[in-house]
């Protein structure tokens, strides 16, 4: 397989004049988390969203269920600006950028047909743009997390996007932009992607081949999407694991070589691609790990980053099943109760009572999951009363698993189902 080089490539970019970076230049105040969140990060139109098997809303999910927690508000989270052409052009090539503008390019990357019957500024506003939010919000991340140690952006983690092509629901290469910026604008000389999600990450791999700048750690199911023998190439520390590995085996593995590779190489930044599509039942990452091994993942990676002071920005990356949003939220809550994240300003101006925790239910307006959601669930009725049982949460502690199964309230049905896994 060839590298998908273009006329111009990621280092050719670079030897344009030093961009400045407009997500650089948001004022964060003392009193918010390094949580990066907008409401502009959910996809929604006309339930076209719910053709692709990812929850297209999870992000606002996530972000719902740290309100409840009484972790965040919206007053105590970052909300980045959408990332502009010229701040994009630092990594993606004009071509690639220009063929964005293509409905059919959108659908292929996308891999919902219909979006090619779209009238392009349709597919701009609806599906791009929350894309184009997210895109900055790990930009901004990287930034947060060399000044404050940390940082977590609720959504972003496109690693199947490179400089110039994008895939597997993944348009613009957040990864590789989030280093690239922290590179030039903080002069930092070495970086780390830690690469969790059940698929490789094929887009910042090739982004950053031959780059002795950049270590690369991936564990990933050989048995799945992508199979992109090239990128491999670029992964400095590579762990392929089969269909259904369990707890035990996998975090044996992500404690072995986290360690490992934070022997071998000492970066200036990790960027920790958190995907949740390793949970056991879901229908693309085909692995067998518990919510609680999820948690117990997150959890040994801040450790060994925090511990050693280097600076972690976590995505949140792929994740097919409706209980993808709350394992997503109780992590963050563990890592604020193991005393891994904090923000002291944040949690004494946003500090809520636990016994006037306010009944809240999740907007109507995010997206109840994808085409395998519609046949595996039936979506179409979500109680009024999404979080009644939860009042008894302490914002300290992440949320018990009855405590977040009662918060989701939506009825099952078994319908047979199958699709190619080639997303996240």
């Amino acid at each position: 397989m060839e590298p998908d080089l273009n006329t111009q490539t990621v280092e050719e970019s670079l030897t344009k004049s030093k961009r400045s970076c407009q997500q650089y230049e948001v004022v964060v105040k003392p009193t918010q988390w390094s949580i990066i969140y907008s409401s502009e990060y959910n996809i929604g139109f006309c339930g076209l969203e719910k053709l692709h098997p990812f929850d297209s809303g999870k992000w606002g999910k996530i972000f719902e269920f740290l309100k409840v927690a009484g972790m965040l508000r919206e007053d105590t989270v970052v909300e980045p600006m959408e990332a502009t052409e010229e701040d994009l052009l630092l990594v993606h090539s004009n071509k690639y950028l220009r063929s964005l503008k293509w409905s059919i390019n959108v659908a292929g990357i996308t891999e919902v047909p219909p979006v090619a019957l779209l009238p392009n500024f349709i597919v701009q506003k609806k599906v791009l743009r929350p894309f184009r939010f997210q895109t900055s919000g790990t930009i901004m991340g990287g930034k947060l997390a060399i000044e404050r140690g940390w940082a977590i952006n609720i959504g972003g983690g496109f690693h199947h996007c490179s400089a110039n092509r994008g895939g597997g629901f993944c348009a613009y290469a957040d990864i590789t932009l989030s280093i690239q910026y922290a590179f030039q604008i903080f002069n930092i000389s070495k970086a780390m992607i830690i690469d969790l999600d059940a698929h490789q990450g094929n887009g910042h791999e090739r982004d950053f081949m031959d780059d002795n700048k950049v270590y690369i750690l991936d564990i990933f199911n050989r048995d799945i999407y992508p199979h992109d023998g090239f990128a491999k190439r670029a992964i400095k520390r590579k762990v392929e694991i089969g269909c259904f590995t369990d707890n035990e085996k996998y975090l044996k593995l992500v404690e072995r070589h986290v360690e490992g590779a934070l022997n071998e190489f000492t970066p200036d930044l990790v960027v920790y691609n958190a995907g949740t599509d390793i949970l056991e039942g879901d229908p693309l990452g085909l692995l067998s790990i518990t919510a609680e091994g999820i948690i117990q993942r997150d959890e040994i990676v801040f450790t060994k980053c925090r511990s050693r002071n280097i600076p972690i920005v976590m995505v949140t990356s792929g994740g097919y099943l409706r209980e993808t949003a709350r394992i997503v939220a109780n992590s963050i809550l563990n890592l604020r109760h193991k005393s891994l994240i904090s923000c002291t300003e944040a949690e004494q101006a946003g500090l809520i009572e636990p016994d006037v925790l306010p009944q809240t239910s999740l907007p109507r307006s995010f997206s109840d999951g994808g085409l395998f959601a519609r046949f595996k669930r039936s979506c179409l009725s979500r109680s009024s009363n999404s979080f009644q049982n939860i009042t008894d949460l302490s914002p300290s502690r992440p949320m018990s698993d009855q405590q977040l199964s009662n918060s989701d309230n939506i009825t099952c049905s078994d319908m047979g189902f199958t699709m190619d896994d080639n997303r996240f």
